[in-house]
């Protein structure tokens, strides 16, 4: 990698560290510069401004969401329900180790930006269309009852996801990850006893 390459990649991977930590809106240009170590004209040679490095933030989640997310969370798991919940596992590991602060990268933006401009929204729903196929990829394998909506199932399992982060992140509590995924397992071993 040449130090052009190098130095783009620190800074993305400092953005993506600070607006998750901080929040986008939260965090400054001189938040960036410091976390990975560049001068502001290494930053301006690279981006615009901060709307441009969010827009390289998000690409970087949804090319690396294999590598980053899925591949990890799946390891050597073959079942595709037991895929699903290794996947939701992650999200647990890193509430837990976080003692509830994790929140998911996409969904903070998501919800911390009211009205994106319509590239950081089509990413966004990019990310989250990425996600939701891996989870229907799986499903589709599962062996459900006939007539299920994957998609819509695997749109549920975002949503489950989503909110549970949320509450668990407001109540500093796993409880409410733990229960709301159990839910979802009930509703899943329910929809393949009936295939």
């Amino acid at each position: 990698m040449d130090a052009q390459a190098s130095t783009r990649d620190r800074i993305v991977q400092a953005a993506m560290e600070l607006f998750w930590r901080k929040g986008y809106g939260s965090t400054s240009i001189a938040d960036i510069l410091e976390t990975a170590q560049v001068n502001s004209g290494s930053l301006y040679y690279f981006f615009k401004g901060k709307q441009e490095l969010l827009v390289a933030v998000l690409e970087a989640y949804r090319d690396g969401i294999g590598p980053m997310l899925l591949e990890p969370s799946w390891g050597e798991v073959e079942d595709p329900v037991d895929k699903v919940f290794a996947l939701l596992g992650t999200y647990r590991r890193l509430l837990v180790e976080t003692d509830c602060f994790y929140g998911c990268p996409i969904g903070s933006v998501a919800l911390e930006l009211h009205e994106p401009d319509p590239e950081v929204r089509e990413l966004i729903a990019a990310n989250f269309a990425a996600w939701t196929g891996a989870v229907k990829g799986c499903l589709d394998q599962a062996g459900l009852a006939e007539g299920t909506d994957k998609q819509g199932l695997a749109e549920l399992v975002l949503t489950v996801m989503e909110g549970a982060v949320m509450q668990t992140r407001t109540y500093r509590d796993i409880g409410h990850y733990d229960r709301a995924v159990e839910q979802l397992r009930r509703y899943l071993d329910c929809l393949r006893s009936k295939s």
